[in-house]
């Protein structure tokens, strides 16, 4: 039950906290390139157990993912002015050919869980180094479009009057501008959105599912506009595929992982909803999307294919 953190920085610190928070596993081991901050963060995590779960956090070397049976992946570089997304690729690129195969050198039983944006790309990178090592495809997910989906239910939620969980909403492919809002597959309580909207006179009109289209979507900008960077969320969504892994629970959760077919485009990793348990990915959920929900779906994943073949993979 120990889990690996790679990457240090905001998302991985903030995850290792989210899992101390949440108890999952027995212990969390940091990883980064700056022991000094590798070592503090792990100090200060730790003197947060007495207040939350007993789990034990250290720092150490790649040798320190020795029996870890999840690795969260946080490392990468960061994008520097006047530098081209491609570019920024390019150096990650370079970062996870040496990351994922010391992860697995000393973890090889671990399930790889990528943070590291953009993640699709990057989860389809460590998808390909890892299967260097024999390890299939499904043991490597990333967290893709969880926080995403999680904004949607909880502002979808405070709209209708209803506890985010009983809400039940996906947004599919690229964690990114492209990504994509299934109306069409959202459920209150199980019943349809607009039969529940109609029950309790809830208003719900093109206007409001735009805005609420637009706050999801643009999320990220607006919290890095306002404080610099986003961690609270990615943090605790990271937290709870971790626990759905460990614990095999069987979630349904919208990760990505690479799959040989999403509306029409081929050996691509976006987001769609699959069932997450103790391997890793367990199934691909297919969904009967309306024509114009799989036209935009089949847009976001071309966008990403073609991020991936200008790495040339």
């Amino acid at each position: 039950m120990k889990i690996g953190v790679v990457g240090s920085g905001l998302v991985g610190a903030t995850a290792a906290y989210a899992i101390v928070m949440r108890g999952i596993g027995r212990a969390v081991v940091l990883v980064d390139l700056n022991m000094d901050r590798s070592q503090a963060e792990a100090d200060d995590i730790f003197h947060a157990v007495p207040f939350a779960n007993p789990l034990d956090v250290i720092a150490g070397d790649y040798t320190a993912l020795n029996g870890c049976r999840v690795v969260i992946i946080a490392a990468g570089v960061n994008q520097k002015p006047g530098e081209t997304r491609l570019q920024l690729l390019q150096r990650n690129n370079e970062v996870f050919r040496q990351v994922i195969p010391q992860v697995l050198k000393n973890a090889p039983d671990a399930v790889l869980v990528i943070a590291t944006n953009p993640v699709d790309v990057m989860t389809h990178l460590a998808a390909h180094f890892a299967a260097e090592h024999g390890v299939p495809s499904t043991r490597v997910l990333g967290s893709g479009t969880t926080l995403d989906t999680a904004r949607f239910r909880a502002l979808l939620g405070r709209h209708v009057g209803v506890d985010a969980p009983h809400v039940h909403a996906y947004v599919l492919g690229e964690h990114g501008d492209s990504e994509v809002l299934t109306w069409s597959q959202v459920t209150v309580g199980g019943a349809p959105l607009d039969e529940f909207c109609r029950l309790r006179n809830i208003t719900l009109d093109d206007a409001t599912r735009q805005q609420i289209d637009e706050r999801v979507r643009r999320a990220a900008y607006h919290i890095i506009n306002g404080k610099g960077a986003t961690y609270y969320g990615i943090g605790s969504a990271l937290a709870r595929i971790v626990e759905s892994i460990l614990g095999d629970q069987r979630t349904i959760l919208t990760v990505c992982t690479p799959h040989p077919d999403v509306a029409g485009i081929k050996d691509v990793t976006v987001s769609l909803p699959r069932l997450v348990g103790g391997s890793g990915v367990l199934e691909t959920l297919p969904l009967h999307l309306p024509t114009d929900e799989q036209n935009a779906l089949s847009r976001s994943a071309g966008i990403v294919r073609d991020a991936i073949t200008s790495l040339n993979l």
